[in-house]
């Protein structure tokens, strides 16, 4: 009986332990600067970790079914500049669903693409989602001759930076993916192949699983989302940049792995990846405030997730003896 306590006990304080790293992360930086800690600051931390955060949640499925997705920072750039294009053309009477369908279209063929190539021809995930990354990132270049799309109208640009009974939309939509992830990932019997097919791809296939289509599925969930980032991010500057995006598919990879899924696939929770993304907006929002670099800043991140990694194998190095 004490075993099964201790245990209990042990996995418990397993699972809450990225929690616990959120909160001893915010008194620190609040020790350095006790502005940190004001509710304006806060909320400012939760819409800078909004966009990691759904980027984030794409990459944890993508990564639990022993994938990964470098595309999703270029997407970002593409699908913000196809939204901007049609972002301000409100007064000639085009709605501005159509600047979000497109943005969130782009993503899609993008995630496809990826997911055809990779499950039906056997393509690397790493070699193949870092080659439509460089494409996607040219053909935003060309459209825009690497200049900012601008005109983007108010009621497009209120998309991110309104508020919807005084919450941000952008923690709304923040909340509703988490919400989607969530059921996708727990609640439905795809969800139950991604880990699957990430733990045991052969078994998977051996159990009537259809493999192939289910990494197709887990793809395009990834450059959906990555669609809907680029017309959020289109929205919150004001205009759709080929260079917006740089760098996040790294911020992406690295909330999933902070909050606990496994590069190896089959292990990992949306939840986790969220606090995830909220520990990296803590670090750059505290190190802002105190004037740290933005080099050392990625410094950090990369330290972050070596150790994340270690830790992941680690563990795994303890079940198996």
């Amino acid at each position: 009986m004490a075993n099964i306590r201790y245990a209990a006990v042990e996995r418990f304080i397993r699972i809450t332990a990225i929690v616990w790293v959120l909160f001893l992360l915010i008194i620190v930086m609040t020790f350095f600067s006790p502005m940190f800690i004001s509710p304006s600051n806060l909320l400012l931390v939760v819409k800078q970790s909004t966009i990691t955060g759904i980027l984030g949640i794409g990459m944890t499925i993508v990564i639990i079914t022993g994938g990964i997705d470098l595309s999703v920072g270029s997407l970002v750039a593409l699908s913000s500049v196809c939204s901007a294009m049609f972002g301000g053309l409100e007064a000639q009477g085009l709605p501005i669903i159509v600047a979000l369908l497109v943005g969130i279209f782009t993503g899609l063929v993008f995630g496809v693409i990826n997911g055809s190539i990779i499950s039906y021809l056997n393509f690397p995930p790493f070699i193949m989602t870092l080659a439509t990354s460089m494409i996607a990132r040219g053909i935003a270049k060309i459209l825009c001759s690497a200049q900012p799309v601008l005109g983007i109208s108010v009621a497009f640009q209120n998309l991110a930076n309104g508020f919807f009974f005084g919450i941000p939309n952008l923690a709304l939509f923040f909340a509703i993916v988490f919400a989607l992830g969530t059921v996708l990932l727990n609640k439905t019997v795809l969800g139950s192949r991604f880990f699957a097919i990430g733990g045991n791809e052969m078994g998977a296939r051996l159990s009537g699983v259809d493999t192939k289509r289910v990494k197709l599925i887990a793809y395009t969930f990834c450059g959906i989302l990555a669609g809907f980032c680029g017309v959020l991010m289109t929205s919150r500057i004001s205009s759709g940049s080929s260079i917006t995006g740089e760098g996040y598919e790294l911020n992406a990879i690295a909330a999933a792995v902070i909050g606990g899924t496994s590069m190896s696939g089959g292990v990992g929770t949306i939840w986790g990846t969220v606090v995830g993304a909220l520990i990296i907006g803590v670090i750059q929002n505290g190190l802002d405030f105190m004037n740290v670099s933005a080099y050392f800043q990625n410094i950090i991140k990369g330290l972050i997730i070596i150790i994340a990694v270690f830790m992941d194998l680690n563990s795994k190095s303890k079940k198996s003896s």
